[in-house]
């Protein structure tokens, strides 16, 4: 027995000591501290009977189907057990390899779908960038988009090709607000 602060005498559940069979340890059950009647039982919400029931010894019927369905399932582990036996070391090898080969094979289809998708979309780009060319109604205009949206993109060199020198230049045009760099005055 043990007592609260209150002083009131409160006794918990005996602890249950298991068979022989299964050795001197003993099993805490969970148990309900008050005994519902069966009237107040049924009067209680589905939620607070569910959770009452919870701590409930389970009917006679109900503990009998859950022993012959924990005796099927044994049953069945030790029927699977010896219809598939462990595998040895070298089937075990055999079948990591095999497992990596079909992983390595599955990537290498996957980076040629890749490929081709790549491949498939770049000529659809240049089909339009084309198209797009030819329909202009003038030549300069068609020569312009052609020289700001080529067809193919040339990834091989991402960055510009200009050295020190010509970028300075570039730099000082760019720079020139009232054009004397690049107006030319032709006078014949």
């Amino acid at each position: 027995m043990a007592e609260d602060k209150k002083g009131s005498k409160v006794t918990l559940p005996p602890l249950k000591k298991k068979g022989d069979d299964d050795g001197p340890k003993e099993k805490f059950v969970a148990k309900n501290w008050r005994q519902l009647s069966p009237r107040t039982l049924n009067k209680m919400a589905p939620q607070e009977k569910s959770k009452y029931l919870a701590y409930e010894e389970a009917p006679k019927p109900v503990q009998e189907a859950q022993a012959s369905t924990l005796k099927r399932v044994r049953d069945l582990r030790k029927a699977h057990r010896r219809a598939n036996p462990p595998m040895s070391m070298d089937e075990f090898v055999e079948k990591e390899k095999h497992s990596k080969l079909i992983g390595q094979l599955k990537a290498a289809e996957a980076r040629n779908r890749l490929r081709v998708m790549r491949l498939r979309y770049q000529s659809n780009r240049a089909q339009e960038v084309k198209h797009l060319i030819a329909c202009q109604p003038h030549s300069l205009k068609a020569l312009r988009l052609e020289a700001l949206v080529p067809p193919y993109l040339d990834n091989s060199s991402p960055g510009d090709k200009l050295d020190r020198m010509q970028r300075a230049r570039v730099e000082g045009i760019l720079e020139d607000e009232k054009g004397l760099t690049t107006v030319r005055y032709l006078d014949y």
